[in-house]
């Protein structure tokens, strides 16, 4: 038993199959459901640094914002209708996600995507158009709706089209999605900004209906999985559907494996409650406590609030765009790095390197802004130099996540859940990481005014802890196939008190040895 309590795991079963042309064009359409999510993070920052857009919905904050240099900068955001305005829409995604779970598997992955680019769409539209503050809230809720039904559908629908040698990568896309719309939303923010008449926002509000309808017309052309197929009994079109996915007519010993594992789904009358069963408590805890860690990273203070935080700490309205922009660049330059070496590296050394960065990161950051705001939140005037360097550490800080706990936040939860309980467990994941976005979101503003630069040190701290727990608690998971995942459990030091061999009675036991594990 290692010191770390991890094996490392290469072997079971290898499944005949290559990455087809075919698998990469649908995993890119499906990925792109993270558009409607990114660009929702990227542009809500952006319109409430915008002056026309907190004159005509919240003048207190604009009043505020507008005050004398000399008062507290910490506090000049501070107001709970602004965050409820950004926060609202998680506690809607929260909700939808646990619906789209049943809609997920009695009517299939893509037709929750559809569903959600739809309810994304009017959102859009509403919020585009809105004349008062509860036009805002509503479009708000339907974003949110959204969002849940796309959270919850894509990452299971790559996991399962992916060949289990390239699962990593192409279920990235969908973190890369998510960060190319930040990055789309920034640039428009910056440039909408500039508009004569103060209308910008209405753009860039509007504009979410661009990703709503790419999500609604791809999942129109997506064919389902295997896995969904089989599930509703359409065993002889899930079988040619696996062929042309892997791209091989050997496909026979996959193709039993799905469909023993939807037999035993069908034997589960409540995955809800079959949750708490004690062989599934690897991945009930997985389930919590990855999107939880994920919200307490510290990342979405930076790119829900990038504008107003750079902002607040002394840029001007273009120059906190322009930060802002520059740091969604760097997001989805990062995820690249991950879409590379998910595969390569394995999921666990880019969670312990992430985690690291991340949490140095968070302490320089902390003390740059403590020494020039203080405690009083007065900086006086802020040397070039400084800017600079806060922008760079944040930006290091947001490729690290951009290279971890982004990409791997999705993508491990997608992966270790077996068929029977896998919609179920997949909503918790969504709801969990809605849950804490929203609380996040709704707390963010009045934590700064008064933690003060501790807030950085705050999320540091659940950074120290996270990485910690992916230390001793998350095993690897590079180059297993989906429906022999539960394998993984049974080897590692602490969950396998949970998972007896009994729970895989059709599975071979496996045996460690210096390279992984192989089949005994």
């Amino acid at each position: 038993m290692p010191a770390a309590g991890v094996p490392i795991v290469n072997g079971g079963k290898e499944y005949p199959g290559k990455l087809t042309m075919f698998v990469s064009v649908t995993c890119i359409v499906a990925a792109m459901g993270g558009l409607i999510f990114g660009y929702d993070i990227g542009i809500s920052g952006g319109v409430t640094s915008m002056d026309s857009f907190l004159l005509k919905f919240f003048p207190s904050v604009y009043r505020k914002k507008h005050a004398d240099d000399s008062t507290n900068q910490y506090c000049q955001y501070d107001s709970q209708i602004l965050t409820s305005f950004t926060s609202s829409l998680y506690l809607a995604a929260l909700l939808s996600s646990l619906v789209a779970s049943t809609v997920t598997r009695k009517f299939g992955r893509k037709w929750s995507m559809l569903f959600g680019g739809l309810l994304f769409m009017a959102g859009a539209i509403l919020n585009g158009l809105a004349q008062a503050i509860w036009y805002l809230i509503l479009g708000r809720i339907l974003l949110g709706f959204g969002i849940g039904f796309a959270n919850q559908a894509v990452p299971l629908y790559l996991s399962e089209m992916a060949p289990y040698k390239y699962r990593g990568a192409l279920n990235i896309g969908f973190q890369l999605s998510i960060t190319v719309g930040i990055l789309i939303a920034n640039v428009l923010n910056y440039f909408f900004a500039k508009i004569k008449g103060g209308w910008g926002w209405r753009l860039s509000l509007g504009g979410a209906v661009v990703p709503a309808l790419i999500i609604t017309i791809g999942s129109l052309c997506l064919p389902d999985t295997p896995n969904s197929l089989i599930e509703r009994g359409n065993h002889d079109e899930a079988k040619a559907k696996l062929r042309r996915i892997r791209g091989v007519d050997d496909v026979d010993e996959e193709f039993v494996d799905l469909v023993n594992a939807s037999e035993k789904s069908k034997l589960v009358e409540h995955p809800w409650r079959n949750l708490l069963q004690r062989k599934y408590r690897p991945h009930l805890s997985m389930a919590i406590l990855i999107p939880f860690f994920q919200q307490l990273t510290g990342i979405n203070v930076i790119m829900f609030y990038a504008p107003v935080l750079f902002n607040t700490i002394g840029f001007k309205s273009d120059a906190s765009l322009m930060s802002a922009v520059i740091t969604g660049g760097v997001n989805v330059l990062a995820t690249l790095v991950s879409v590379y070496g998910v595969d390569k590296w394995g999921r666990r050394f880019l969670f312990l390197e992430g985690g690291v960065q991340m949490f140095i990161c968070q302490i320089i950051v902390a003390t740059c802004i403590g020494a020039k705001f203080g405690v009083n939140g007065t900086p006086g005037d802020l040397p070039q130099w400084y800017a600079i360097v806060v922008v760079l550490f944040i930006c290091i800080y947001v490729s690290a996540f951009a290279w971890s706990w982004g990409p791997l936040g999705w993508l491990v939860p997608s992966e270790i859940f077996p068929l029977e309980i896998r919609s179920a467990a997949q909503s918790i994941n969504v709801s969990v990481n809605m849950f804490f976005t929203f609380v996040i979101a709704q707390v963010f503003l009045t934590m700064l005014c008064h933690m003060k630069f501790g807030l950085f040190l705050f999320f540091a701290f659940f950074v120290l802890i996270m990485t910690i727990f992916v230390y001793f608690f998350i095993p690897e998971t590079k180059g297993i196939p989906i429906e022999e995942m539960s394998r993984v459990w049974r080897q590692h030091w602490y969950w396998s008190r949970f998972v007896s061999d009994e729970d895989f009675p059709n599975g071979k036991s496996l045996e460690m040895n210096k390279g992984g594990v192989k089949n005994v």
